[in-house]
């Protein structure tokens, strides 16, 4: 392929991983994960309320990694509430499960930037073919969109942006996250999940698992090939030197 080719397509994974960089420390930073609705069970059930009647009992909330918001309603009007995991919740939440999430979330914008410095270095620089040239930007894909976690038989393939996503969806579902900021310091009152919805950020970071990928395959595109591949030539040539000794 020519060289102003895979300059181009060198500058437009570039482009894709400094978005895609963008994109996660936005979404780190945001109460935009989660968009959820409770019901106070305890009032509900005193008034004995049903139908229309359980708005007066409907309470919202959204937040992220780090912050979030949100309305308790119980009967006697809205009471507006602010939380923080750091350090508010994290004796009600899930606190290796959290720190993990945005662990990943980190190594996921670092590996990420510095895959964008390699890339724009591939295009107009000169390389060294061992870290800064095509085997390293196959290994900043590999830690960004591909973790190895070797087993008896085979290797199963996750991603930092796959575990985050994964881990917040069992911190939320399994772990019920949204139901425990509802009931925080709520000694009186008792309140249920009736809906969550995954927004904005965390479909940022989802995406961002495959553009990772579509990294490596703009990698191939420019002609190189995967690391540890062998081609049919060169194998032969092995073969045919086994036999001479």
């Amino acid at each position: 392929m020519p060289n102003q080719q895979k300059k181009v397509i060198f500058c437009m994974a570039g482009a894709l991983s400094f978005v895609c960089a963008l994109g996660v420390v936005t979404a780190l930073g945001t109460p935009l994960w989660i968009k959820a609705t409770f019901l106070c069970k305890t009032g509900a059930l005193l008034v004995n309320a049903s139908g229309q009647e359980l708005d007066k009992f409907m309470g919202e909330m959204q937040y992220g990694l780090f912050r979030g918001e949100g309305v308790r309603q119980c009967g006697l009007g809205a009471r507006p509430f602010r939380i923080s995991f750091f350090p508010d919740l994290l004796k009600a939440i899930p606190v290796s499960i959290h720190v993990n999430v945005v662990l990943f979330s980190v190594i996921l914008i670092v590996s990420t930037l510095v895959g964008t410095a390699f890339f724009m270095y591939n295009a107009f620089g000169k390389p060294f073919e061992t870290l800064h040239g095509p085997l390293g930007l196959y290994l900043l894909s590999f830690i960004s969109a591909a973790l190895w976690l070797p087993g008896p038989r085979k290797c199963a393939q996750g991603s930092c942006g796959c575990l985050v996503t994964i881990l917040f969806a069992s911190e939320v579902k399994i772990h019920h996250l949204s139901e425990k900021i509802a009931n925080y310091k709520e000694g009186t009152y008792v309140y249920k999940t009736q809906s969550e919805k995954y927004t904005t950020s965390f479909w940022v970071v989802f995406i961002c698992f495959f553009v990772h990928f579509l990294n490596g395959l703009l990698i191939r595109l420019a002609g190189f090939q995967f690391p540890f591949a062998k081609s049919k030539d060169t194998e032969t040539t092995n073969v045919a030197a086994d036999l001479m000794y």
